[in-house]
């Protein structure tokens, strides 16, 4: 593993011009780690942004099989990072060996699935209208459209996925896909870690021959805002915090031009338990909740913070097993100090809410995260208070029982925009469901049935996104190959010469695409 000096990625090169000296931290014990950390100067921003320009006049205009290479060599480099690799990521995070090697697997393989996007082509969307010279009144001229990469993307690294929406992550993969060079903010939670992989980014460049530039990295609490206010930058992509996403979304909408943010926020993912899947299987219902509830101290974005349920008999069991179960889950260690801070803090607002009973959950001791259980009052959710709207990041889930099937339906109506919701039913009441499919299809990104949140995978048809504030902009998603539409746009070419078009559009149809031509999908060249 090599040596970390700590120093910014600017342009191929490194940088340290700053005094502003940082550490990662020990995530199980809270001690410093060894190596520093040199936080980035606004002249060190502006070198970045501007090294990301230049790159993207080269990169942007490669051939799609180049970018391919480069994302193919990424996930090779990935993939050959150590255990002494996995063993830094535990200590900075205090995550598993065993998920740390699951989330490099599945960073590698998202950056190759993104590869095959570029191989296919489809993202181009090659539209073409012939001419119509002899057309009446007025005759057609030739038009073309395809998409390209918008510019240079800052992206900000999240805390809870060191590897997967981090440095070589989802958002950094589709920008790249894109042909848009990347600015990297390192996640101040796991710098060294930011570091390794950066460096694996920069030998893949470095073997497919990439422009300098085309992934830069800096260190840094202080340098998110002037590069997102960098004119350069033209589009951003975040996995973090409500405030934190809401206050990039605020400055990007401020500057002279504004640009997009793409911001992953917050999301309490509803799961409605629905009567005779309580009766068939309540207390496997019970475990598996439990389960997903704690999986990795709560920590993920798709963890499922809320319980409905109608009054019955079935349902108050569910909430005994269910409350059972929480009080026995050992502490865990979470990623970070201030992550553990916040969980409490949130657990004792629920607490202290007349309208919340505390069900299970053993006291807070030390650094560990305990999970807890809550009941709250239907009238939070039918009233919209937002105590119950806002993720608590941690192993907690809050539980609302409703009178009826009018009152789950308008509980829901209650609920803003989510990542996920699920149903769990038998066969014979999901027939009868169209109802809150519709309602739920209009609050969140990804309806499960039968399933739990806290797993997404990576693929063509996932949408890891939703209505805010699980995301700033619900037409997109940050995990699977429609991401790379995020940071593209259509242009459209008039009456152009053949030679000058991109190959997507040219008449021999040179890449094979499948394209749309007079309203007609064909391969066929013209």
């Amino acid at each position: 593993m090599p040596e970390l000096s700590g120093h910014n990625f600017i342009a191929g090169g490194r940088s340290a011009a700053g005094s502003v000296v940082l550490h990662s931290v020990d995530a199980t014990t809270g001690q410093p780690l060894p190596n520093a950390f040199i936080q980035a100067t606004a002249e060190e921003v502006h070198a970045a942004a501007t090294a990301a320009h230049q790159a993207s006049a080269i990169y942007g205009n490669l051939p799609a099989e180049r970018r391919a290479e480069f994302l193919d060599a990424i996930a090779s480099e990935l993939d050959a990072l150590d255990e002494q690799f996995v063993a830094l990521v535990c200590r900075e995070t205090a995550l598993p060996a065993a998920r740390i090697q699951g989330e490099r697997a599945r960073t590698s393989g998202q950056m190759r699935l993104f590869a095959q996007t570029l191989r296919r082509g489809d993202f181009l969307g090659a539209r073409i209208d012939l001419p119509l010279p002899q057309r009446q009144p007025l005759p057609r001229v030739d038009l073309r459209q395809c998409r390209l990469g918008v510019g240079p993307v800052a992206v900000f690294g999240a805390s809870n996925f060191p590897l997967a929406f981090s440095t070589a992550g989802g958002d950094t993969a589709a920008a790249l896909a894109a042909g848009c060079p990347v600015v990297f903010k390192a996640h101040s939670g796991h710098m060294a870690t930011a570091e390794q992989v950066a460096l694996a980014i920069i030998r893949a460049a470095e073997k497919t021959g990439m422009p300098a530039g085309v992934f830069n990295m800096i260190f840094g609490a202080g340098v998110g805002e002037a590069l997102v206010k960098h004119p350069l930058i033209q589009a951003v992509g975040f996995t973090g915090s409500l405030k934190g996403g809401r206050a990039l979304c605020d400055m990007a909408a401020a500057r002279a031009q504004p640009i997009p943010v793409f911001a992953e926020m917050s999301s309490i993912n509803p799961v409605l338990v629905l009567p005779q899947a309580l009766e068939v299987r309540g207390e496997q219902i019970a475990r598996e909740l439990a389960a997903s509830v704690v999986m990795g101290a709560g920590q993920f974005c798709t963890n499922p913070g809320l319980v409905i349920g109608i009054r019955s008999p079935q349902f108050s069991a569910l909430l005994q097993s269910l409350s059972a179960l929480i009080a026995e889950q050992p502490g865990q260690t979470m990623l970070n100090a201030g992550g553990l801070r916040s969980y409490v803090e949130g657990c004792a607002t629920l607490r202290a809410h007349p309208q919340v009973t505390h069900l299970a959950g053993q006291a807070q001791a030390g650094n560990q995260a305990r999970a807890q259980l809550f009941l709250a009052d239907v009238q939070l959710l039918l009233g919209g208070d937002e105590l119950l709207q806002e993720e608590i990041f941690g192993p907690a889930t809050v539980v609302v029982e409703v009178a009826d099937r009018t009152e789950l339906l308008a509980a829901l109506q209650g609920l803003r925009g989510q990542l996920t919701a699920t149903l769990l039913g038998e066969p014979a009441e999901l027939a009868h469901a169209a109802d809150l499919v519709a309602v739920l299809a209009q609050k969140v990104g990804r309806v499960l049935v039968n399933g739990y949140p806290t797993g997404v995978e990576v693929c063509d048809a996932m949408v890891h996104g939703g209505p805010w504030p699980a995301t700033s902009d619900a037409r997109g998603t940050s995990v699977g190959t429609l991401a790379i539409d995020r940071f593209l746009r259509p242009v459209c070419y008039q009456n152009f010469p053949d030679a000058l078009l991109p190959e997507a559009l040219r008449n021999s149809n040179p890449l094979g695409l499948t394209r749309l031509v007079n309203g007609e999908k064909t391969t066929q060249a013209l």
